[in-house]
């Protein structure tokens, strides 16, 4: 496998689980389990990115008890840890470390709006670690293929429909 230093573009999964502010915290750590995720953007009312709500944070409502009618608002982490895409993998695993977070979210500033493009995960970085040849991380990085984005919106207009119909016929 090449030496060559990679950089967090071509390790970073593009398209970033996201939530809203009043998404249930048991909502949520279904998902996450279900899906795998290590953390997601909590968007505001205008889709700005407004904090992260990330296993650390799901713990943490689990730590205090009670935590039933507990919201992403309630528990999620006021920023959002970032790092840019053009950096060294060994650089963002030292700023991830220092910043004591297991997932960093690339940002885009478009119009006013701030949101998530792209995120990288200690799991990103682990499967770097463990990969014997290059073909085992072709699903990451800028270049890895991917739905278009019309694409990803009928899947997820479909899966919803047939939610929706499941819970109707109920």
């Amino acid at each position: 496998m090449s030496t060559s230093p990679k950089l967090v573009r071509d390790l970073m999964s593009v398209g970033v689980p996201t939530c809203a502010l009043e998404d249930s915290v048991v909502e949520l750590t279904r998902w996450f389990l279900e899906k795998e995720i290590e953390g997601a953007v909590v968007l505001d009312e205008n889709g700005h990115g407004a904090g992260v709500v990330t296993h650390d944070e799901l713990v943490k409502a689990y730590v205090r008890g009670d935590y039933r009618g507990v919201t992403a608002q309630d528990v999620m982490r006021a920023d959002v840890p970032q790092a840019p895409p053009d950096i060294p993998l060994t650089a963002v695993a030292q700023i991830m470390q220092d910043m004591g977070v297991r997932v960093v979210f690339m940002m885009h500033h478009a119009g006013g709006i701030s949101y998530p493009a792209a995120y990288l995960t200690y799991k990103h970085l682990l499967r770097h670690l463990a990969a014997q040849e290059e073909e085992e991380l072709k699903d990451l990085g800028i270049k890895a293929e991917r739905e278009s984005p019309l694409e990803t919106f009928i899947r997820r207009r479909d899966e919803a429909l047939r939610q929706a119909n499941k819970k109707m016929r109920r």
